[in-house]
C-alpha cells in the first residue's frame, strides 16, 4: 500500500501549460509529481520516478496546499507560502500559515478576462479571507480532531483528510476535486496532497506547578457550516448548522507516573522536555442560539431582532442536538442570555424549543442571566453557575490516557454548550471559569496537585492560563465581530479595570462600524470559500456584484450631509465680519444636515453594506410566525434595498408574505438555485 503521510514541502515549477507541483520529502524512486493543466485543467500524479519534467518559467516554494477555487472566469490554484512555527504536540510540528500564492489555472492568453471587474472583486474577496482569517496546519498530527476523538477512532492505512472532522476541515470545498480524484482512481490517490486546515487558534505554552513540569494548550475549531460574520450568521441554518460554532480543547501534557515520579528526562522543567507520555483535555463549545433567529442592521447600535417560530426551526433544532448528542455525548446547554429586554424573546425561543425536541436525560438547560447575576462587577458570581453545573460535570468527565496504563482511563461524557446572543464576551468568560474547574480535577488526578488545592492558589500559573483564554477569545472574536473580546480584562485579571472597560469603548465603536459598513464583503469572502455559493455564469451575468443600482436620492445623501457639515465647520473656523448673515448660514446647513441625517437613518437598511452573495432575503422578508422587535430603517419601501438586481426580481414579490421559513436560497450568478454545499 502506498504511503498516505502528507507531503512537507514542494517546489511548484510555473510555465505556460502546466503548475507541477514536486514534492521535496521524496526519493527519486518514490517520486511523483502533481500536474495541473492550465490548458484543459487535468489533474494528473505521475508515476513513481518519472524523469521527465516540463520547463518551467518559474519556481516557487511552497508548503501546503489550500485547494483550487472557480470563480467566474477561471479556476484559482491557492497554495500556502510561508508559515511560522507555533509548537510541537506528539512530536508533530503544528504550523501557522503566513503568506500565500492565489494562481490562475487559465493560461496567459486570457489575461483580458481575469482583468474583469467581477473576477478582480472576487480575487479580492479570496485573499481578503486568507489574510483575514488565521489558518493552521500540521503534517503529522491531525488538528481538526479532539484527542478523544483520534483515541477511539481506528486511522490504520488512512490519509488524514478520510479521517478529519468534515465540521472543522476548513478548505474541504476546495479539496472537492482532489478528493473525488482519490476517491474514484486509487492508482491516482492524491492524498498526500490533501492537507487540512483549520480556522481558529492554537496556543500551547510551558508551564509549572509545585516544581512538576506540564504543558498546557488551548485549540479552538471554527466550524464551515453556517460560517459567516456578526448580524449575517446568526442562530440555525435549515440543515441544523448554527452560526459562530466553535468547539474549544484544553490539552494538558505531562510525564507524571502512577507513583508520582517524574521521569529522568523531564528532571528540570523547560519546553521542550515534556514528552505528553500522560494526555488529558476537556472539550466545550459554543455555538448560537440554535433557534431560527437573525438581526437586522438599520444603522442603529441595536439592531432589529426576529425570532423565527417555525416547523422548519424546530427541526433543526433537534437536528442540530441530536447530532451534538452523537458527537459528544450530553448536553448542558449554559444559556447566558438576559431574561428581560430583546433578548428575553430569543431565551423563552430556546426553552421551548428545547422541551418541544423531548431529548430528555441527554440534554440539561441551564439558564444563567450573565448581566444580572455579575452585575456591578461581580464577574465572580459566575461561581454560581458553575456551581450548578458541576454535578454533571463531574459526570461526564473529561479525557485522560496514559501510557503507564493500558486503554483509555477516562472519557469525556458529557460537554457544554454555551451561548449568548453573540457566543463572545459573555461566553468566553463563562468557558474559562468551566475550564478552569476542569482543570484543577485533571491536575488533581495526577498529582500535580493535592485534593484539597486548587490553581487559584499558584498566581503564576493562573496569569497564564487567564493570558491564554483571553487571547483565545480575542481569536475567535476577531473571526466573527471584526474586534477582540469585550471583557478580556475579566478573563485576563479576574476582574474588571478600568482600563477594560476603555479598551471594550474602542472595540464597541469598531464592531459597530465593521458590522454595518463593512461587513457584507467578509460574510461574501466566507461564502465564496466555504463553497456556500459558487461562482457560474460568466462575469457578465453578475455586474451587479459591483455596481449600485440604488437610486440616486439615496446614493447622494452622505454626501450631502458631508458637504453641509463641511459648511457649517467653514463657517465657524473662517473669518467673518457680520454675525447675523453667518447665523443664517450655519441655521441653513444644519437643517439640510439634520434633514440628510434623518433620511439616512430613516432608510438605514438602504445604507448597510449586505452581502451580496447570499443576502439574507428570508431575515429581511420574514412574515411569518414569531417576534419582531422591530421595523426600523425600511422607509416607505423595501424595493431600493441594495441587493443584486436579480434577488429583488426573484424574492420582492414572494417574500413579503411568506407563511413559514423555507430553505435559504443561493444566488448565483443571476441564478436562483438551492442553497447547497459541495463537497
Amino acid at each position: 500500500m502506498a504511503s498516505k503521510a502528507l507531503h512537507e514541502g514542494y517546489t511548484l515549477h510555473i510555465s505556460r501549460d502546466d503548475y507541477v507541483l514536486e514534492p521535496t520529502d521524496s526519493t527519486p524512486q518514490t517520486l511523483r509529481r502533481l500536474r495541473i493543466s492550465r490548458k484543459t485543467g487535468d489533474i494528473i500524479l505521475s508515476q513513481p520516478g518519472d524523469a521527465e519534467m516540463p520547463a518551467a518559467q518559474q519556481t516557487l516554494p511552497i508548503y501546503g496546499i489550500m485547494g483550487i477555487l472557480s470563480l467566474s472566469t477561471s479556476d484559482f490554484l491557492i497554495v500556502i507560502t510561508a508559515r511560522s512555527l507555533q509548537g510541537r504536540i506528539d512530536g508533530h510540528p503544528v504550523y501557522l500559515a503566513t503568506d500565500y500564492r492565489v494562481l490562475p489555472l487559465a493560461p496567459p492568453s486570457y489575461n483580458s478576462l481575469l482583468d474583469h471587474p467581477v473576477e478582480k472583486h472576487l480575487l479580492r474577496l479570496v485573499e481578503k479571507h486568507l489574510y483575514g482569517g488565521v489558518f493552521w496546519f500540521s503534517y503529522g498530527w491531525d488538528l481538526t480532531r479532539r484527542l478523544q476523538a483520534q483515541a477511539t477512532t481506528a486511522s490504520e492505512g488512512k490519509a488524514m483528510w478520510e479521517l478529519a472532522d468534515d465540521r472543522f476541515f476548513w478548505n474541504k470545498y476546495l479539496h472537492s476535486r482532489f478528493i473525488d480524484i482519490s476517491v474514484s482512481n486509487p492508482n491516482q490517490d492524491l492524498s498526500q496532497f490533501i492537507l487540512p486546515v483549520i480556522y481558529g487558534s492554537f496556543d500551547l505554552r510551558p508551564t509549572h506547578i509545585n516544581h512538576i513540569p506540564f504543558l498546557m494548550c488551548i485549540i479552538s475549531r471554527r466550524s464551515r457550516y453556517h460560517a459567516g460574520t456578526r448580524y449575517f450568521s446568526r442562530g440555525l441554518d435549515s440543515t441544523g448548522h448554527p452560526a459562530n460554532f466553535n468547539e474549544t480543547e484544553q490539552i494538558i501534557l505531562c510525564d507524571i507516573s502512577p507513583t508520582n515520579t517524574m521521569p529522568q528526562s523531564a528532571i528540570g522543567g523547560g519546553f521542550g522536555v515534556v514528552e505528553g507520555r500522560v494526555r488529558m483535555s476537556f472539550v466545550q463549545t459554543r455555538g448560537s442560539a440554535p433557534i431560527g433567529f437573525a438581526e437586522i442592521n438599520t444603522l442603529r447600535y441595536i439592531p432589529d431582532l426576529i425570532v423565527m417560530s417555525t416547523l422548519e426551526m424546530a427541526a433543526a433544532h433537534k437536528k442540530h442536538m441530536t447530532e451534538q448528542i452523537q458527537t459528544y455525548g450530553r448536553q448542558l446547554l449554559a444559556n447566558l442570555l438576559k431574561g428581560t429586554g430583546r433578548e428575553r424573546y430569543v431565551k423563552e425561543e430556546y426553552e421551548r424549543q428545547v422541551v418541544d425536541a423531548k431529548l430528555g436525560d441527554n440534554v440539561k438547560y441551564h439558564h444563567f442571566d450573565f448581566h444580572k447575576e455579575c452585575s456591578k462587577m461581580r464577574f465572580d458570581r459566575i461561581s454560581v453557575l458553575v456551581d450548578q453545573l458541576e454535578p454533571a460535570l463531574r459526570d461526564g468527565g473529561y479525557f485522560h490516557q496514559s501510557v503507564y496504563e493500558e486503554g483509555l482511563i477516562k472519557t469525556q461524557t458529557a460537554v457544554v454548550r454555551s451561548n449568548c446572543i453573540d457566543c463572545l464576551d459573555r461566553t468566553n468568560v463563562t468557558q474559562s471559569a468551566v475550564a478552569k474547574w476542569s482543570l484543577t480535577q485533571q491536575l488533581r488526578a495526577v498529582g500535580i496537585l493535592t485534593e484539597k488545592d486548587v490553581v487559584d492558589s499558584h498566581p503564576e500559573f493562573m496569569q497564564m492560563f487567564r493570558n491564554m483564554w483571553a487571547d483565545h477569545g480575542n481569536c475567535i472574536s476577531n473571526a466573527y465581530a471584526g474586534s477582540p473580546a469585550l471583557k478580556a480584562d475579566v478573563t485576563r485579571t479576574g476582574k474588571r479595570t478600568t482600563e477594560g472597560m476603555l479598551r471594550d469603548g474602542w472595540s464597541a465603536i469598531t464592531r459597530y462600524s465593521k458590522n454595518n459598513f463593512f461587513d457584507g464583503e467578509r460574510q461574501d469572502a466566507f461564502d465564496l470559500f466555504t463553497g456556500a455559493w459558487i461562482a457560474r455564469g460568466g462575469p457578465n451575468s453578475a455586474l451587479a456584484l459591483v455596481t449600485d443600482s440604488r437610486p440616486l436620492i439615496v446614493r447622494s445623501m452622505p454626501y450631502v450631509l458631508l458637504f453641509s457639515t463641511l459648511m457649517i465647520t467653514a463657517a465657524l473656523s473662517l473669518p467673518r465680519s457680520s454675525a447675523y448673515p453667518l447665523l443664517y448660514f450655519i441655521m441653513f446647513w444644519a437643517i439640510v444636515s439634520a434633514l440628510s441625517l434623518t433620511y439616512i437613518f430613516g432608510h438605514g437598511v438602504e445604507y448597510v453594506a449586505w452581502p451580496r452573495l447570499n443576502p439574507p432575503v428570508d431575515a429581511l422578508f420574514y412574515d411569518g410566525p414569531g417576534h419582531k422587535t422591530g421595523m426600523h430603517g425600511r422607509g416607505k419601501s423595501l424595493n431600493r434595498l441594495p441587493l443584486p438586481s436579480w434577488v429583488k426580481q426573484n424574492v420582492l414579490g414572494t417574500m413579503k408574505k411568506m407563511p413559514v421559513l423555507h430553505k435559504l436560497e443561493e444566488i448565483e450568478m443571476g441564478t436562483t438555485a438551492a442553497k447547497k454545499r459541495v463537497d
